[in-house]
């Protein structure tokens, strides 16, 4: 039995703030080797100290939903990379199973990266704008509840913390504390998952799906530039192979999957694209 002046021993199990300069973070169980603890030899540490508590869980923790956005502006560009690669390159193959002349293959590969860098960004512009302009709509609704009837929302915002396993009276006091600082943004968070400081481009989405679309694209075009004639066409497929290889190890990285099965899906496809438009040209080619 602990003295009223002894340290009470930190339970692995015991909830605590996980970030005391985010109060929207919750609270999560602290699982961590009692011998890694500072406060003594045995690993204790005073569970009423903030500053011990602290010490003992320090870590970084960034903002999640900001890394979260990170990832996905990074799988976008890597998706958009490999749309590159892989149309662009079936593109040129296609049209060199029609005819053996450069400058028809040449023609068809720049128009290919250019239409389809101008298509990624028209549709990346366009489905950000629809998110953008339904998660501004879904603020502007929650800003005219808050002012017409902050009671009831006070009242919701504690239920929700609720069935995030707060029991009522701490749920209550979670819900006053985060709406007094910023009603909108606890709001927000919880209930439409939006943080309304952080509303994506859609100008930033459309330039770099664009980007990343040409980088791809480049790769198979320049192979067709830079190659003989003799041998251009197995260079092709080198840098494809090649390129696809880079795409899908970053994917999977991304993904945390297994990287030989992302890459071979992926070299799989681009081939598969590349020998279909190729079969398509050597069929229709001669008929034109």
């Amino acid at each position: 039995m602990l003295s009223r002046n002894q340290p009470r021993r930190l339970d692995r199990t015991q909830m605590l703030p996980r970030n005391p300069r985010d109060r929207r973070c919750g609270l999560v169980s602290l699982s961590l080797d009692d011998n890694a603890l500072p406060g003594g030899n045995d690993g204790a540490v005073d569970a009423t100290d903030p500053e011990a508590l602290l010490a003992a869980h320090e870590e970084p923790h960034g903002d999640q939903g900001s890394t979260g956005a990170r990832l996905n502006w990074l799988r976008a560009g890597v998706l958009g990379a490999n749309d590159g690669i892989v149309s662009t390159a079936g593109v040129i193959a296609g049209v060199a199973g029609a005819t053996a002349e450069p400058g028809p293959v040449l023609t068809a590969g720049v128009a290919a990266l250019v239409a389809g860098a101008l298509s990624m960004g028209v549709g990346e512009y366009v489905s950000v704008s629809t998110q953008r302009d339904t998660e501004s709509a879904l603020l502007a609704k929650e800003r005219r509840e808050l002012r017409d009837e902050p009671e009831a929302e006070l009242a919701e915002l504690t239920h929700l913390y609720e069935d995030k396993g707060l029991d009522p009276e701490l749920a209550h006091l979670v819900a006053v504390q985060l709406t007094a600082r910023d009603a909108l943004a606890a709001h927000a968070e919880v209930e439409l998952q939006i943080d309304p400081d952080d509303l994506t481009s859609p100008w930033h989405a459309a330039f770099a799906s664009m980007g990343s679309f040409v980088v791809g694209a480049l790769l198979p075009l320049l192979a067709v530039v830079i190659a003989p004639h003799a041998v251009w066409a197995a260079v092709l497929v080198a840098a494809v192979v090649l390129a696809l290889v880079i795409t899908g190890v970053v994917s999977a990285r991304l993904g945390g999957m297994s990287p030989t099965r992302q890459v071979a899906r992926n070299v799989a496809g681009g081939l598969l694209a590349m020998a279909v438009t190729y079969g398509i040209g050597v069929l229709v080619g001669p008929h034109l």
